[in-house]
């Protein structure tokens, strides 16, 4: 029996032997000296790795569009909240058509206000009302700007009253700007397309806006903004919009 245990014992011993031979100063190393640190994995080390931030991305300008277009402000507004107005913008039409004097603004604390018209922006949905003895040239600039790169510029003023004198006409409780500040950028994207815009357009100048009134045929609208002689004015029949602006008198039909 002790025969047969020495037997099973022995090719254990010379294996190891074998393993761990002697090294050049006559010592035999260890079984745990004999393994190297660089083949052990060390799982901390490794996680670590994968913790370190990265460096962030630089958005293109497309990116940088699209997420301050997220971050602004969304403005709504709809045809039962601008309603309560018609009564009192009929009633000034008459008056001014009679050729009778204007009705005096009278505001009592905590009475409500109507609007003379409500500029709507089809682009950025937001919404500008005019308001009787009200001057909003500071929100005016920044109604009009740029959609495309969100860059406003100083507006021409006598637009305002233009917008101002067509919604008296016509009783107008609402007009959707289609178009006012065009930065260079966009201008010359818009003509790369094969849109009908001009090189040097006074919408790159501040100096021009389109705009269509539900409800009035634009043919209308357009003879009106004519007979005011404020500028150039352009028909777009395909569109339904007419471009008004403070540049030299002069017209044109558009597509």
């Amino acid at each position: 029996m002790l025969w047969v245990v020495a037997l099973i014992t022995l090719p254990l011993q010379s294996s190891t032997e074998s393993t761990l031979s002697p090294g050049a100063d006559g010592v035999t190393p260890s079984l745990s000296e004999s393994v190297s640190d660089d083949s052990v994995f060390d799982a901390v080390a490794a996680r670590a790795e994968h913790l370190i931030p990265g460096e962030p991305r630089v958005l293109s300008k497309k990116e940088e569009w699209l997420r301050e277009k997220t971050l602004r402000p969304d403005f709504h507004t709809s045809d039962a909240d601008l309603a309560r107005n018609t009564v009192v913008a009929n009633r000034r039409a008459n008056r001014k058509a009679r050729g009778a004097a204007p009705e005096a603004i009278e505001s009592r604390p905590g009475e409500r206000m109507e609007p003379v018209t409500t500029l709507y922006n089809v682009w950025t949905r937001e919404a500008l009302p005019i308001l009787p003895g009200d001057s909003p040239e500071s929100r005016f600039h920044s109604f009009l700007r740029d959609h495309f790169t969100n860059q406003a510029t100083h507006m021409d003023e006598r637009l305002l009253n233009v917008l101002s004198r067509v919604a008296g006409k016509f009783a107008a409780k609402r007009i959707e700007v289609v178009s006012g500040y065009r930065s260079p950028k966009y201008n010359l994207m818009l003509r790369k397309k094969g849109h009908q815009v001009a090189r040097h357009s006074q919408h790159m100048e501040g100096n021009a806006v389109d705009f269509r009134i539900r409800g009035v045929a634009t043919k209308n609208v357009l003879h009106y903004v004519r007979s005011l002689h404020a500028g150039g004015v352009g028909f777009y029949p395909h569109s339904q919009f007419v471009h008004t602006d403070t540049g030299r008198v002069r017209y044109w039909h558009g597509s």
